[in-house]
């Protein structure tokens, strides 16, 4: 599984919308949305914001 894939799955357990996390990185929902689906590359600081919106390490994205 992909990180965008095990982020997305992780925010929709936790019953989190698009919008707050796109919010916290200061993006659009569309603009998130397409990080979501793998056609927009997620950087490293994305990826420690949005572990934190979702209360988890950052390294359950890479197990």
């Amino acid at each position: 599984m992909t990180i965008n894939m095990k982020i997305k799955s992780l925010r929709n357990q936790k019953n989190i919308k698009q919008a707050i996390i796109a919010n916290a990185l200061g993006i659009t929902v569309q603009a998130y949305s397409m990080k979501e689906m793998g056609k927009r590359p997620i950087t490293t600081n994305e990826v420690l914001i949005i572990s934190r919106v979702l209360e988890v390490p950052v390294g359950n994205f890479f197990e």
